[in-house]
């Protein structure tokens, strides 16, 4: 994902981006374990990508990042009825 795009999205998008690109490294960390990954470059563009958003956040005078996510994930699990 390119910079620019990430500049154009809300502040609420930019989380769930974040919430996305987290678990989409933690998918790819689990594969890289059990099964042998395609392209093992993959985890390194994820991990680019999430400070991209951090940067973009940073940018937008953003504080409290990790505690806005923590209760975004919170929400959704609650709706969730976990």
């Amino acid at each position: 994902m390119k910079i620019q795009e990430l500049r154009e999205m809300k502040t609420e998008a930019l989380h769930n981006e974040l919430d996305r690109l987290r678990r989409h490294l933690f998918d790819l960390r689990a594969q890289a374990v059990t099964e042998k990954l395609a392209n093992p470059n993959q985890l390194t563009l994820a991990k680019r990508d999430i400070a991209r958003v951090f940067t973009v956040m940073n940018e937008r005078g953003e504080t409290g990042i990790e505690e806005k996510q923590y209760h975004l994930e919170s929400l959704a699990t609650h709706k969730r009825g976990v």
